[in-house]
């Protein structure tokens, strides 16, 4: 094989800076990338191309044999940066990076489970996973079973012998209710099903669920990963084999969605301040749910760094912070809601989370407007009308408090 060929693999040799023993912000700012194997350029270059020349035939043909880089599909050094690093920072083996994190969600179901296959999911997950489960998967032959694991003792009388993979949420979307990783894991091991967790609510500087036993852990790093609401993507991180088999068939030929080279750099650039991003959402999400709880006008509010959150010590357990999401709803319910947020001066109403910006959202609402155009939009389990989700941001506490009260208050 030519040298030409061999580039790829020299690129992604282990580097000075990926010594286990440095520290989780240091990773994230270092692993998976030397500056000398890139001109010594300080950030990792975006790799704008479309395909991959070859010096020769023969050489063309050995990448091929090698399932090396040929088409920007399947490889592109600028995402190979990212799944690197995001795989160490997250205790895992190797990673896929991919458009959206329903595309991650699209390329694990669809690349491990198959006709006749069971999937048993949480009784509450984001919308469009909902929809994925109890619209998609079903035409395919997949039978999907909801069970609510935040009693992990469920789960033994739904696993069956076609049972394929258990996934949820956790925290959870919208509710940031808490499930017990260890404990799910645990049983759904014991019948030798695999365990996928979703833990973009946290982030892997707050929560890593392979930690716990899980096998396979899902991101939108469209969230709290990037940071700055400017890029889209997913990822899922986990064992080598079963990596390898999500890129070879979920990413390669049954969904295709391979992520921008410039999405992959804007990512890698929000990764760097993960650290820090995250303590300053926990700390100011945790005052905020406090000033709520006490607020005569709130009925009830979720926060898993509470202590009256009824998931509060798994939340000690297997979270180092309690991140900037939470949940809450007010004694004038649904109408109630909709005044409050309109009053808002400061916060933004938009749907996503994990921005710089604070942004929040009233699920009722969306799916109302929804409903007329999509005769199946409806609520997941265990959100009532009454809920409001806030992503709580980057500004200044007191102003994010300050907002909340007023809004409140004059409704």
């Amino acid at each position: 094989m030519s040298s030409n060929a061999k580039q790829p693999e020299a690129e992604f040799q282990d580097t000075p800076h990926d010594r286990e023993e440095l520290g989780f912000a240091t990773r994230t700012i270092h692993h998976g990338f030397d500056p000398a194997a890139f001109s010594n350029a300080v950030q990792p270059p975006v790799f704008l191309t479309s395909t991959y020349g070859f010096a020769s035939v023969a050489a063309n043909e050995a990448e091929a044999a090698l399932g090396g880089r040929l088409y920007a599909r399947e490889h592109n050094p600028t995402t190979e940066i990212l799944e690197r690093r995001l795989a160490n920072i997250e205790g895992a083996e190797a990673g896929l990076v991919v458009a959206s994190g329903m595309a991650a969600f699209g390329a694990l179901t669809l690349s491990l489970l198959s006709q006749g296959d069971e999937l048993i999911v949480h009784r509450t997950l984001y919308s469009n996973t909902v929809a994925m489960v109890e619209q998609a998967l079903p035409r395919f032959g997949i039978k999907v079973v909801p069970v609510d694991l935040a009693e992990p003792a469920n789960l033994d009388a739904a696993i069956t012998e076609r049972t394929r993979l258990v996934y949820f949420e956790t925290p959870v979307n919208p509710l940031s209710a808490v499930l017990d990783i260890a404990a799910i894991t645990e049983r759904a091991h014991a019948h030798g099903v695999q365990v996928a967790v979703d833990s973009t609510f946290a982030s892997p500087a707050l929560q890593r669920p392979i930690e716990h036993g899980a096998d396979i852990v899902l991101h939108s790093l469209t969230k709290y990963i990037n940071g700055h609401g400017d890029a889209l993507s997913g990822a899922l991180l986990g064992d080598a084999e079963t990596l390898h088999k999500l890129h070879e068939t979920g990413l390669r030929y049954i969904t295709g969605a391979a992520i921008s080279p410039l999405a992959s750099f804007l990512i890698l650039r929000g990764l760097k301040t993960l650290t820090l991003r995250m303590e300053r959402h926990s700390a100011s999400a945790l005052a905020v749910a406090r000033m709520l709880e006490e607020h005569p006008a709130v009925a009830w509010v979720s926060y898993p760094f509470l202590d009256s959150h009824p998931g509060h010590a798994i939340a000690r357990k297997q979270m180092s912070n309690g991140s900037g999401m939470l949940a809450f709803g007010l004694h004038a319910g649904f109408e109630g809601a909709r005044r409050m947020m309109d009053r808002l001066g400061l916060i933004t109403r938009a749907v996503s989370l994990g921005d710089a910006d604070s942004l929040i959202c009233h699920p009722a609402s969306l799916t109302r407007a929804r409903q007329p155009i999509r005769k199946d939009a409806h609520m997941v389990e265990g959100v009532g009308e009454d809920l409001i989700r806030l992503s709580v941001g980057l500004e200044n506490q007191e102003d994010v408090i300050a907002d909340l009260r007023q809004a409140i208050e004059a409704s």
